[in-house]
């Protein structure tokens, strides 16, 4: 169970996210923490990468505040933080940033404050995990371990009840209690302020949240999601110039990847890179070096002819198609591979949810893999999924037979004019009938796609030279000096409504 979209892992790479991508999961896209539909909204923009778009409907609630500097944007969260405080002390609040040093400027800046307000008993010295420390009774607790026995977790929140002689007594926030010796457990700091990663999986009433530059898109979702009534999220303009800045900032996208990620690279993937790094376009820029060097040589061996030389005989060529991987032959691994990336992404479509960049990634690398089986194999069984989704389904699950078959036959209608016109022809007959229906909506979408499929004739001249052959199938007279593009476009009242349009 987890969220590849929140904060990554520790440790190298991206283990949930790989298997999740590569065989699916359950997904939960009901979010139950915030209460107000609007905030609901923008915690499933910044699940799914538009973090932008979060961050500007906070702003336009007046929930994005700009100060002169860090410290300042510092400043201004504790007072607003200590106003909500005591204007309802019976609410959970938590200040949030990146950094552990902001973390205890934070918390020393909000703990003065609840002091200066009689909110604190006398300070006792204790020494904890993270050295010395003063509490006092009424303090907030953060514990940084979790340790069943208390039933606490890394994480969870209290206050401060009792502490004297190296025992402490705290009420948690979730309504239990926790009483403990330090010796026994030490692993507690003050709670008025955490960095995102301590705060994963608290739930509070309101949200402060400091921002900084080393933010990303994954520690902005985990920090604008933590409450259930608002969040304040403050910054300086000597770290972001304006709101368009913070924005850009906090999008980013550091999500980690894995090995398998990446297919090994050919030598002419590594050539390629090579000269890509280089801004060198290849094979363009390897063109143009050859014919240099052939016109600088073409005086200095003017009129030599060397003796050809034999030949040797070619090698025949390894069938890429056949190779084994992973005891599976490379054509089929390659179909379900790409199949369970369409998938994936079928599934978001179908949810009317975005697609996320890793699984837009997971799909192109699909493709290029399927490439280097044979050249156009991805734009062959995209096409063949799109006039069969089923088999999509079938080819994830490993029965990757008829997706080949599907590919293959588009592969023959591809690069066969005539096949391409029989399917042409069968495609355009049907849509008439949908105009021809009666239902307005039917129609009129009808009517966009046969104007689409009579301009891309356009791009493909070889598709219309053959359909001008079937044009008694299509119901049209093509006239002298007319296009058969035009005379579709006519006979559906596109070209018609234009003629008339430039005529007056």
């Amino acid at each position: 169970v987890g969220d590849p979209e929140q904060l990554q892992a520790i440790e190298a790479g991206a283990a949930f996210r790989s298997i999740a991508e590569r065989h699916g999961a359950a997904e939960i896209t009901e979010v139950r923490r915030q209460r107000e539909d609007w905030q609901k909204d923008a915690t499933r923009a910044l699940a799914t990468g538009r973090t932008a778009e979060a961050i500007h409907a906070y702003a336009d609630r007046g929930m994005v505040h700009a100060a002169d500097t860090r410290e300042a944007a510092r400043a201004e969260l504790v007072d607003g933080w200590d106003r909500q405080r005591q204007a309802d002390p019976d609410k959970t609040r938590i200040i949030l940033t990146h950094t552990n040093a902001e973390v205890r400027e934070l918390n020393r800046e909000a703990r003065e404050r609840v002091r200066a307000s009689g909110g604190l008993g006398e300070d006792v010295g204790v020494t904890v995990d993270r050295g010395r420390r003063d509490f006092a009774a009424g303090d907030r607790i953060m514990f940084l371990r979790n340790e069943r026995s208390l039933g606490v977790k890394n994480g969870t929140l209290g206050t401060l009840e009792r502490v004297e002689g190296g025992h402490m007594a705290v009420r948690l926030d979730g309504g239990g209690r926790a009483a403990f010796d330090l010796k026994d457990y030490a692993a507690v700091d003050h709670g008025y302020a955490a960095t995102f990663h301590k705060s994963q999986g608290v739930t509070v009433d309101r949200a402060h949240l400091l921002a900084t530059p080393g933010m990303d898109r994954h520690s902005a979702y985990v920090g604008m999601s933590r409450h259930r009534d608002g969040v304040q999220l403050h910054y300086g303009r000597d770290d972001f110039a304006d709101q368009r800045q913070l924005a850009r900032v906090l999008s980013r996208d550091r999500a980690k990847d894995m090995a398998g990620d990446y297919a090994a690279p050919s030598d002419e993937d590594r050539a390629r890179s090579f000269a890509e790094r280089r801004e060198i376009r290849w094979p363009e820029r390897a063109r143009e070096i050859v014919y240099q060097v052939r016109d600088k040589a073409r005086d200095m061996f003017s009129g030599f002819r060397p003796k050809p030389a034999a030949m040797p005989e070619k090698a025949p060529a390894p069938d890429r198609a056949g190779a084994a991987i992973g005891g599976k032959p490379g054509q089929a691994r390659a179909i379900e591979r790409y199949a369970r990336a369409s998938a994936d992404i079928g599934r978001m479509r179908a949810q009317e949810l975005p697609v996320l960049p890793h699984q837009e990634s997971a799909l192109r690398r699909a493709g290029e893999a399927l490439d280097q089986v044979r050249p156009d194999a991805a734009r062959d069984l995209a096409s063949a999924f799109r006039r069969d989704p089923g088999l999509i389904g079938q080819a994830a699950g490993g029965n990757t037979g008829g997706a080949a078959r599907a590919m293959a036959e588009e592969r023959r209608v591809r690069l066969d004019p005539d096949a391409r016109a029989e399917r042409f022809v069968e495609s355009w007959r049907g849509l008439a009938r949908e105009r021809a229906s009666g239902d307005q909506a039917r129609s009129d979408k009808a009517v966009t796609r046969m104007g689409a499929m009579a301009e891309g004739l356009r791009r493909d001249p070889e598709l219309a030279k053959a359909l001008e052959r079937r044009a008694p199938e299509l119901e049209l007279k093509l006239e002298r000096g007319r296009t058969i593009e035009k005379s579709l476009e006519q006979s559906i009242g596109i070209g018609r409504e234009r003629d008339r349009g430039m005529s007056r």
